[in-house]
């Protein structure tokens, strides 16, 4: 039994040795480079100490003097071996590499490139020596399953091939003049266990070492940084184009503008083009978006008032400022309606106002355009659009055309907005509006803008109409005084057969004036309505104790009508001249008078550019100046005391039966 196994023994102890051997050489390549506990080498022990010889087991090469040099040498062999078993038994650090000091092969001298050599040599020795111990215990183990020696054995090969390697490495650099970068690089991957089989993908990098990849996404965001960036100063292009537009219609206003705390407009320093309206202009031909805003720079009308005489109040504007679209038409009563009027290019009106004025419309109605004048009734506290309230009158070319052809979305040519018939708060700290019939659309514009602006002083809106249903703004007006404890509205209504919500029956008289307002002497007062209206109202007021400079009025109608222009063909028909000279200085020009003819009507038929509005002698538009000679005026309330000391006349009222020269 004991011989068969023998013999089994025998026969298979060359296979397992070959196993072992095959799976230590295994465990050495994947472990290759890991740390490992080892003693110092003789070579290493001998280049620490070259004073010393010996084993790096024996007693003598460890620290005593050499052999026969007396009682020392016993004591040097005793703790050269009480060192080797105290390496043994310690965890030994790791022979040093010559890696590091092949970092300064270049610069090496010939004297240390021999001790590398050595060295080098004296370290694949030692790891040849290694590995046959190594691989002889192995073999012994492996024949008697005693792992515990076969795991020291491949602990002894792996440090043996270490060895072998090093100096192997070592042996090439110096003797193939291999770079020391490269040499670093080979000590760096074997200490970090990077196998030099492992292919490292050669590189494909672009652009400052980026792979397409990130080279591609570099470029996008980069493109995306550029819009970005393009897409930023295109917006504030933009907003400062959209600011520069919207500030365009400011700058124009501030020709027709409010100054604070005076009263007056200023005009405007710009300059600009206007549009002249052809002969046969239809209110079609107005709405077209050619003539209103064709680009968006403004519209082509839109200008600056020049030509403004600032010797009134109010500055008067002479010039045409822009067309502005019908946005909404409401029907007040059976005949009155509001235009509401906004900016053709839209955002706010291109003018500014004062509460009581009036504009003035080209109107294309018949082969000429005709001008009419009509009183704003919203306020000016609204800047982005602006109302007039009309009255449709059967013999009103103009009116006839506003209430009946005119549309929404059609567009209307208007001038600066004109009149001394205002009050803003700043005159006095309580007011009497006195209105009658259309009257009420300038009280209306006044009591608007001082409630928006919450004025503090006491309002008396009296109101005189024929009946409810000829009470304009009557909701209105009723909502405004629920509203404001400073608003006080007082209806009296002529064709009324009892009282009704509060309004008294019969005509405005003068113990109805001085029930609702007991102190109206201490008032300022503001009339307006038909003439015979007004001048009732004013005897009334005269003998209230009113002073005669706190009554303000403006005509809504006149017992002189305009008179129409002398038609070609009718030349036969003129009135004769009188024999008195009108000369026109600034137009060099001049002509005969004829009988009963105004210097206005003269101007026209000789060609001479007076502008005029209501051609009845209130709204001062037609103001000139006398240079010399007399003229009369059956109506000048166009005229402020400040005109009259300056010697300005108005031109529709003006008549004369001597020369006489004026400033046009």
């Amino acid at each position: 039994m004991n011989e068969k196994n023998g013999n089994t023994i025998s026969k298979s102890t060359p296979g397992l040795t070959w196993l072992a051997t095959l799976f230590a050489i295994v465990l050495l390549l994947l472990t290759a480079a890991s740390t490992t506990n080892a003693q110092v080498s003789q070579e290493e022990h001998a280049q620490h100490h070259p004073g010393q010889t010996g084993d790096a087991k024996g007693g003598p090469g460890m620290g005593g003097p050499p052999e026969g040099a007396g009682p020392q040498n016993g004591m040097g062999g005793g703790m050269g071996g009480m060192m080797d078993g105290m390496m043994e038994k310690m965890a030994a650090p790791k022979p040093k590499d010559l890696y590091p000091s092949l970092m300064e092969l270049p610069d090496l001298p010939i004297e240390r490139r021999g001790e590398l050599e050595q060295e080098a040599h004296g370290r694949m020795i030692a790891g040849t020596r290694l590995l046959g111990e190594g691989f002889e215990e192995l073999s012994r183990s492996a024949a008697g399953d005693d792992f515990a020696a076969m795991q020291s054995a491949t602990a002894k090969i792996r440090e043996g091939l270490s060895d072998f390697e090093s100096g192997l490495a070592a042996h090439r650099a110096l003797r193939e003049g291999k770079a020391p970068r490269d040499v670093a690089l080979q000590w760096f991957k074997r200490e970090l266990n990077i196998d030099d089989s492992v292919n490292v993908a050669r590189s494909q990098a672009l652009l400052w070492g980026m792979s397409p990849f990130h080279a591609s996404v570099m470029v996008v965001l980069i493109a995306f940084a550029v819009a970005m960036i393009w897409m930023y100063f295109f917006k504030m292009r933009r907003a400062a184009s959209l600011l520069e537009k919207l500030s365009t219609p400011n700058a124009i206003a501030e020709g027709v503008g409010v100054q604070s705390g005076s009263g007056r407009t200023a005009p405007s320093t710009e300059s600009a083009s206007s549009v002249e309206t052809t002969p046969k202009q239809t209110a079609t031909q107005l709405s077209e978006p050619a003539d209103c805003c064709a680009t968006g720079d403004g519209c082509p009308t839109e200008a600056p008032a020049d030509g403004i005489d600032s010797s009134g109040l109010i500055p008067v504007a002479k010039k045409t400022l822009c067309r502005l679209r019908v946005a909404k038409i409401t029907q007040e009563t059976e005949d009155v309606k509001t235009i509401r009027l906004v900016a053709c290019h839209g955002g706010r009106i291109p003018f500014n106002y004062l509460p009581g004025q009036f504009l003035t419309f080209t109107l294309p109605v018949g082969e000429k355009p005709i001008r009419r004048s009509y009183t704003i009734s919203s306020a000016p506290t609204q800047a982005y659009y602006c109302e007039v309230t009309v009255k449709r009158e059967d013999k009103g070319a103009g009116s006839r055309y506003l209430c009946d052809e005119l549309k929404v979305g059609d567009t209307l040519e208007v001038k600066a907005p004109s009149g001394r018939f205002t009050f803003t708060g700043e005159e006095s700290d309580r007011v009497v509006l006195i209105a009658g019939g259309v009257g009420i659309t300038p009280m209306m514009s006044v009591t608007r803008a001082l409630t928006d602006m919450c004025w503090p002083g006491e309002i008396h809106f009296i109101v005189a109409c024929r009946d409810p249903k000829h009470f304009i703004f009557e909701s209105e007006i009723k909502r405004l005084e629920e509203r404001y404890d400073n608003l006080h509205v007082h209806v009296a209504m002529s064709r009324i057969d009892q009282e009704i919500n509060g309004y008294r029956k019969g005509r405005l008289t003068k113990e109805l004036l001085a029930e609702w307002v007991p102190d109206i002497a201490s008032h300022r007062v503001h009339i307006c309505g038909a003439p015979a209206m007004m001048d009732a109202t004013k005897a009334m007021l005269s003998k209230l104790g009113v002073p005669v400079e706190n009554i303000h009025t403006e005509n809504f109608g006149s017992t002189q009508k305009p008179k129409a222009k002398v038609a070609k063909g009718q030349e036969a028909h003129e009135p004769k001249a009188t024999g008195a000279k009108i000369t026109f200085a600034k137009s060099d020009k001049s002509t005969e008078l004829l009988a009963d003819e105004t210097l206005l009507e003269a101007a026209e038929r000789v060609g001479v550019g007076i502008d005029y509005s209501c051609r009845v002698g209130t709204c001062g538009i037609c103001l000139a100046k006398l240079l010399s000679g007399d003229v009369t005026m059956e109506v000048d309330d166009g005229l402020e005391p400040e005109d009259r000391k300056a010697g300005m006349i108005l031109c529709c009222q003006a008549k004369a039966k001597q020369d006489v020269s004026i400033e046009a």
